[in-house]
């Protein structure tokens, strides 16, 4: 179902300037490609996104989560239906409760993952470092299993809490939750009938106390390794490939296949890593598409080796 004028009216009485009718979803995107989004949404509170969500489902208007679209390449057709933001109603991060084996710290989905690092390194609790460097928001990070050679997000996560279409939250424990390269999923959100309307709200980790000034001294040598090797400044969707699962990564494959510095339009590879895609300024989505066609046709030819893209693709 499209967005009617009614739908509309309802959406401007409840949102008022949280709400954006045909909004570009390149204003939204790390990769700044994209077209519009039907209905643009940033709910205040978590009960005007309760309301929400039951409104959307009872009417069967499609929805779509994203966080700070750091891993999102929305197509130039843009998003039919109506984009959720989590950030401003979902964005705290608090110590829960001290455990025999560590402390128990909840972060919601809005919020960064840079944030949940920083305050782990505030507060001498390790476990995030590896995650240092890591663009995006916590909700994303725990749904794409984000993480580096250093470790990922389920090493630490022992649960999350979902928000169901009908408005119901539920809490899913560690022991329920199956975990992927890059990748997560949980009973409720394996459909056969298409994606899964239910989203994480909350994570909670288990860190451990350590010494401060030893978590301050790895965090920033983590930091200055992830600069030295990245294109940080540059707009993209931090690493476009998978690693295949033995053998050498994605970036490697890319380079020895003699794509490094290739560009289609205003799409490119990143001439320092080159499992990175950047927008050279004036790209479209169909650009970095086409660009992903010709790495993933060219590493099969040369190696026999299908590359799977990392960052979520979406769009009508």
């Amino acid at each position: 179902m499209r967005i009617d004028a009614v739908s509309k009216n309802w959406l401007i009485k409840k949102f008022g300037g949280n709400v954006c009718f045909n909004e570009p979803m390149a204003r939204h995107t790390s990769l700044r490609v994209g077209g519009p989004a039907e209905a643009f949404i940033a709910p205040n509170s978590f009960e005007r996104l309760v309301e929400l969500v039951e409104w959307s489902f009872k009417n069967k208007i499609p929805y779509v989560v994203v966080g700070h679209g750091t891993n999102l390449l929305v197509k130039d057709s843009g998003i039919k239906g109506l984009v959720i933001v989590l950030m401003d109603c979902l964005c705290t991060i608090e110590r829960k409760e001290n455990e025999k084996e560590g402390v128990m710290v909840t972060a919601m989905a809005g919020a960064r993952i840079q944030s949940l690092c920083s305050y782990a390194l505030a507060n001498g609790l390790n476990g995030m470092n590896f995650a240092l460097g890591i663009p995006g928001t916590v909700g994303g990070g725990i749904m794409m299993n984000a993480g580096t050679a250093l470790g990922s997000m389920e090493t630490g996560l022992k649960a999350i809490h979902v928000l169901q279409p009908w408005g119901e939250v539920k809490r899913v424990g560690i022991e329920n939750l199956a975990f992927s390269y890059r990748g997560l999923s949980w009973e409720e959100n394996q459909s056969s009938n298409g994606p899964s309307l239910s989203f994480i709200i909350d994570g909670s980790f288990l860190l451990h106390p350590s010494d401060p000034l030893e978590l301050k001294k790895e965090a920033e040598k983590i930091q200055s390794a992830r600069k030295k090797s990245q294109p940080f400044g540059r707009l993209s969707a931090g690493c476009f490939f998978k690693n295949p699962r033995t053998g050498k990564t994605a970036g490697e494959l890319i380079e020895l296949a003699g794509l490094k510095e290739i560009s289609i339009g205003g799409a490119g590879v990143s001439p320092k890593h080159a499992n990175f895609i950047i927008n050279n300024g004036n790209a479209t989505a169909a650009d970095i598409l086409a660009l992903m066609e010709t790495i993933q046709e060219k590493v099969l030819q040369t190696f026999n080796i299908h590359l799977e893209e990392e960052v979520k693709i979406i769009g009508s």
